[in-house]
Protein backbone atom coordinates (compact mmCIF):
# COMPACT_ATOMS: atom_id res chain seq x y z
CA UNK A 1 0.00 0.00 0.00
CA UNK A 2 0.69 3.62 -0.66
CA UNK A 3 -0.76 6.82 1.10
CA UNK A 4 -1.67 9.43 -0.82
CA UNK A 5 -1.85 12.93 0.75
CA UNK A 6 -3.78 15.96 -0.46
CA UNK A 7 -2.51 19.17 0.40
CA UNK A 8 -4.03 22.63 0.28
CA UNK A 9 -7.64 23.50 -0.42
CA UNK A 10 -8.22 19.97 -1.67
CA UNK A 11 -9.86 18.91 1.54
CA UNK A 12 -9.45 15.72 0.85
CA UNK A 13 -8.76 13.20 3.30
CA UNK A 14 -5.26 10.72 2.86
CA UNK A 15 -6.24 7.49 1.17
CA UNK A 16 -4.50 4.26 1.31
CA UNK A 17 -4.24 2.33 -2.20
CA UNK A 18 -2.81 -0.72 -4.35
CA UNK A 19 -0.16 0.29 -6.62
CA UNK A 20 2.94 -0.21 -8.32
CA UNK A 21 3.30 2.84 -10.55
CA UNK A 22 2.29 6.72 -10.25
CA UNK A 23 0.16 5.74 -13.50
CA UNK A 24 -1.96 3.19 -11.43
CA UNK A 25 -2.31 5.92 -8.33
CA UNK A 26 -3.80 8.76 -11.51
CA UNK A 27 -5.86 5.81 -12.68
CA UNK A 28 -7.49 5.41 -9.20
CA UNK A 29 -7.72 8.93 -7.92
CA UNK A 30 -9.97 9.12 -11.69
CA UNK A 31 -12.31 7.27 -10.62
CA UNK A 32 -13.19 9.59 -7.49
CA UNK A 33 -14.87 13.00 -8.29
CA UNK A 34 -14.08 15.42 -5.74
CA UNK A 35 -10.13 14.53 -6.52
CA UNK A 36 -10.37 14.48 -10.63
CA UNK A 37 -11.08 17.65 -11.42
CA UNK A 38 -7.59 18.57 -9.73
CA UNK A 39 -5.63 16.69 -11.05
CA UNK A 40 -4.41 17.70 -14.54
CA UNK A 41 -3.42 20.82 -12.10
CA UNK A 42 -1.74 19.97 -9.42
CA UNK A 43 2.11 18.85 -8.80
CA UNK A 44 2.99 15.26 -7.56
CA UNK A 45 5.55 14.69 -5.04
CA UNK A 46 7.12 10.77 -4.10
CA UNK A 47 8.53 11.14 -0.71
CA UNK A 48 9.12 14.76 -0.67
CA UNK A 49 10.60 14.56 -3.99
CA UNK A 50 8.61 16.43 -7.16
CA UNK A 51 8.30 14.20 -9.80
CA UNK A 52 6.52 14.25 -13.36
CA UNK A 53 7.05 10.57 -14.37
CA UNK A 54 3.86 8.27 -14.15
CA UNK A 55 5.94 5.19 -14.71
CA UNK A 56 8.13 5.87 -11.30
CA UNK A 57 8.11 2.63 -9.46
CA UNK A 58 6.34 2.58 -6.09
CA UNK A 59 7.55 0.82 -2.90
CA UNK A 60 5.36 -0.42 0.13
CA UNK A 61 4.83 2.63 2.21
CA UNK A 62 5.43 5.50 -0.17
CA UNK A 63 4.50 8.71 0.29
CA UNK A 64 2.35 10.74 -2.91
CA UNK A 65 1.69 13.68 -1.95
CA UNK A 66 -0.50 15.94 -4.62
CA UNK A 67 0.18 19.79 -4.35
CA UNK A 68 -2.65 21.76 -5.99
CA UNK A 69 -1.51 25.14 -7.69
CA UNK A 70 -1.51 28.05 -4.65
CA UNK A 71 -1.03 31.75 -4.93
CA UNK A 72 0.14 34.20 -2.31
CA UNK A 73 3.12 35.70 -1.41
Amino acid sequence: MVKVEFLGPMAQESIELEAKTLADVATQLQKIDSIAAWLDKCAVAVNDQMTADLGMVLKEGDKISILPPVCGG
